[in-house]
C-alpha cells in the first residue's frame, strides 16, 4: 500500500518525497486547476520556449526537443478544441499539461521540467496571460473614449446646470461633462499602459527561489517569449505579485470612474430631471410596477467597482503578512486577476453601449437652468466694472438676498433694485442671465465655452488617431 501510495504521490510535480495519500477535501482545497486553466496556451508558450533553451544547453537532444514540442501543440489543439480531458489528479494547469504531454510521448516528457519550478512557471504564465488581457482592455477603453468624444461633438450646443454638493451651480455645457470623464479614462490608459511596461518582465529562469543551476539563457527565454526584460532578482521573479496589485488598483480606479458616471446618469435619468433617457436595450422593468423603467445597466456598473475593490483589497491584505519568496497563499492572485478582468470587460463594453444609445432631452437640460445659478455672473459683472471680487460676490450675494425677499427670480429685480445695492449697476445687467453668453465667457482652456469644449474634443481625437 505504501509503494502504491508513494507512486501516485509522485505523479505530481512535487511528488517522491511524499508516502502518505492526500486527503482528499484537502486534495480539493489545494487545487487551482478549475480556474489557472485559463492560462492553458500561456502554459504552453513558456514550455515550448523553455524546451528550446534546454536544447541550448545540451539538456534535451533534437529529437527530445522535437517531440516535446510537437506534443505540445498537440495539448494545445486538445485545449483550443475543448477536447483536453481532465483527470482528478490535475490539481493545476502546469500538472495537467505535463501529465498529458507524458501520455503522448512517453518519457522525454519528464525532462521538461528541467531546473524549472512551477514558482517561476506560473509567474511566467501570468504575466503572459495578463499582458494579452491588458491589450483587449486596453480597446475597451479606447473604444469607450470615442464613444465620450463623438457624443460631445453631435451635443456640444446643449446647456445643463453643472452642479456641485449636489446643488445646480453655474451653467455647462452637456459635452463639458461628457468630457471629463473622456479625461478620467484618458489618465486610465496612461496608467494601464504603464503596467504593461512592469508586466512585461520575464521571470522564467529564476527557479523555484534561486536561479537556474544549468545556465538557461533568459534572454533567449524573453525574445521567444516576447519579453523585453528579464527579471534580475530570482527571489523577487518567483514571488514579486506587484504587477497583480497594480492591475486590481487599476481596475479599481477606473471602474471608480465609471462608477461615478454611472451615479450621475442615474439620477439625470429619473423623472426628477429627465436629463436623459436610456435605451430598452440596457434598462429593465419591475415585477410588480409596469411603470417602472430601471437603469439596470448603470447600477450594475456603480455595484460591481464594489466587487472590483473587494478583490483589491483583500489580496493587498494576502500580500501584506507573507514572508519573501514564494508562498501558497500567492495562490489567491489568479482568482483575483481573472474576476476583476471579466468583470471589467463587461463593465467597459456595457458602458460604451449605454452611452452609444443613450437620448439627451436638450429641453429638460435647459428648461433646468435658472437665474440664480448667474449669481456669480453678476458678481464678473460688478468685477468687469472694477469692482474687487470679494466686494463683487458680497454685493451679489446682496442682490440675491433682495430677490428671495421680494419673491421673484434674480433676473426680475429692477434696475432700480440693483443701484440700491450699488450705483455701478447699468442697463447692462440684463446681458447678464443670457445662459449661452454664460458659458461662453469661461475661455481659458479648459473651460465651458465652445471654442474650449471644440479644444478638448480636437486633443482627444489626435491622441485617438495616435
Amino acid at each position: 500500500m505504501a509503494g502504491e501510495s508513494a507512486a501516485k504521490e509522485g505523479n505530481k510535480l512535487w511528488g517522491g518525497r511524499f508516502t502518505g495519500a492526500t486527503d482528499p477535501i484537502m486534495e480539493q482545497f489545494n487545487a487551482s486547476i478549475g480556474y489557472d486553466k485559463r492560462m492553458w496556451k500561456a502554459d504552453i508558450q513558456g514550455s515550448q520556449a523553455y524546451v528550446k533553451a534546454l536544447l541550448r544547453v545540451d539538456l534535451v537532444t533534437a529529437e527530445e526537443m522535437a517531440a516535446i514540442h510537437e506534443g505540445l501543440e498537440r495539448v494545445s489543439g486538445e485545449w483550443a478544441s475543448g477536447k483536453f480531458v481532465l483527470q482528478p489528479g490535475d490539481e493545476d494547469i502546469h500538472t495537467a499539461n505535463e501529465r498529458r504531454l507524458k501520455e503522448l510521448i512517453g518519457a522525454p516528457a519528464g525532462k521538461l521540467h528541467t531546473g524549472r519550478s512551477r514558482n517561476d512557471q506560473v509567474a511566467t504564465d501570468m504575466r503572459i496571460w495578463l499582458r494579452e488581457g491588458i491589450t483587449k482592455l486596453r480597446t475597451f477603453v479606447i473604444d469607450l473614449i470615442k464613444v465620450f468624444v463623438g457624443k460631445a461633438k453631435e451635443d456640444i450646443h446643449i446647456l445643463m446646470p453643472g452642479y456641485t454638493h449636489m446643488q445646480r451651480a453655474q451653467p455647462i455645457r452637456w459635452s463639458h461633462w461628457l468630457l471629463s470623464y473622456a479625461w478620467m479614462l484618458h489618465r486610465d490608459i496612461q496608467r494601464l499602459d504603464e503596467l504593461a511596461v512592469r508586466v512585461n518582465v520575464l521571470p522564467l529562469g529564476s527557479g523555484a527561489l534561486a536561479g537556474n543551476p544549468f545556465n538557461v539563457d533568459r534572454d533567449f527565454l524573453a525574445k521567444e517569449l516576447s519579453f523585453p526584460q528579464v527579471g534580475s532578482n530570482s527571489l523577487d521573479g518567483t514571488s514579486g505579485r506587484d504587477f497583480v496589485a497594480e492591475f486590481l488598483f487599476w481596475a479599481s480606479l477606473t471602474s471608480t470612474h465609471l462608477s461615478k458616471w454611472a451615479e450621475d446618469l442615474i439620477i439625470y435619468s429619473t423623472k426628477e430631471f429627465g436629463f436623459v433617457t436610456l435605451s430598452d436595450a440596457y434598462s429593465t422593468g419591475s415585477s410588480l410596477m409596469p411603470q417602472k423603467k430601471n437603469p439596470d445597466s448603470l447600477e450594475l456598473i456603480r455595484g460591481k467597482a464594489g466587487r472590483v475593490f473587494g478583490r483589491c483589497a483583500g489580496f493587498m491584505m494576502t500580500l501584506k503578512g507573507l514572508p519573501s519568496t514564494y508562498n501558497k497563499d500567492l495562490q489567491e492572485d489568479k482568482e483575483a486577476m481573472f474576476e476583476v478582468y471579466d468583470t471589467m470587460c463587461g463593465i467597459l463594453q456595457v458602458s460604451a453601449g449605454v452611452l452609444s444609445t443613450l437620448k439627451v432631452n436638450s429641453d429638460a437640460c435647459s428648461s433646468a437652468l435658472t437665474p440664480d445659478m448667474l449669481a456669480t455672473d453678476l458678481a464678473y459683472y460688478l468685477v468687469r466694472k472694477g469692482i474687487p471680487f470679494r466686494e463683487a460676490h458680497g454685493l451679489s450675494g446682496v442682490c440675491v438676498s433682495l430677490a428671495e425677499k421680494n419673491e421673484c427670480s434674480l433676473k426680475d429685480l429692477k434696475l432700480a433694485d440693483f443701484k440700491s445695492v450699488s450705483n455701478v449697476f447699468e442697463e447692462d445687467v440684463n446681458k447678464v442671465w443670457d445662459y449661452e453668453h454664460s458659458v461662453e465667457q469661461y475661455q481659458s482652456t479648459g473651460g465651458t465655452s465652445r471654442a474650449c469644449v471644440t479644444e478638448q474634443i480636437s486633443k482627444l481625437e489626435t491622441w485617438l488617431q495616435q
